[in-house]
């Protein structure tokens, strides 16, 4: 049976939503370095005590924020990997699926955040590692371990071969992060996802 919440755990998680939101506004707007937990208090137009109520450092709110925005992408990604689908159509929609997300301009602002403050704040690197890169690549791995086992691709080293789809699916990001590629149309998507799993499965065909 489904606990229900009470109005003040359903105001408390309202209130820790509306922080959240405003804190990836401010990261996206002014930088890791140039956002403090000030600045994010003066936003939310409380005090830093209420703030610190939620979250006690700026590492542990720019998690939050991390969080917020690949908790959907990874339930996401489940369903893209389900069994019961041949592995070619799989792959194509796991990588049209990360596709729509790594070009979408939230996180395309975080991969330049972290590119340009990474080096003087580097575990604002960790976090976004183990928050998104990191799982992708661990989910991926294990459907393709689970395809090798069962002899529709090669049998190779599933992590290394997660990766290399992708890089193969990230190059319309990279485009996208040196201004050279408009906006993608879900066609433009469409065709890079199905360009960068045929090179995929003609390297990793069983």
């Amino acid at each position: 049976m489904t606990r229900q919440k009470g109005r003040r755990e359903e105001n408390r998680e309202a209130r820790r939503a509306t922080i959240v939101r405003l804190a990836r506004d401010a990261f996206l707007q002014q930088g890791y370095a140039a956002t403090s937990m000030s600045t994010i208090a003066g936003r939310l137009g409380g005090s830093k005590g209420t703030l610190w109520a939620y979250f006690p450092s700026k590492e542990d709110l720019f998690a939050a924020v991390l969080d917020d925005l690949t908790v959907n992408f990874r339930d996401n990604l489940e369903d893209a990997l389900r069994p019961g689908r041949d592995c070619r159509t799989t792959l194509s929609d796991f990588a049209e699926r990360f596709l729509h997300k790594i070009v979408d301009p939230h996180i395309l602002g975080m991969h330049r955040l972290i590119v340009g403050e990474g080096g003087r704040f580097p575990e604002i690197g960790r976090i976004f590692y183990e928050r998104g890169p990191k799982q992708v690549v661990e989910r991926l791995s294990n459907y393709l371990h689970e395809r090798m086992e069962a002899g529709d691709l090669r049998a190779d080293d599933p992590q290394h071969a997660a990766r290399n789809l992708i890089q193969l699916t990230q190059v319309a990001q990279s485009l996208r992060l040196w201004g050279v590629m408009d906006t993608p149309t879900p066609e433009m998507l469409q065709a890079h996802a199905a360009d960068a799993v045929g090179v995929f499965m003609r390297a990793y065909a069983a």
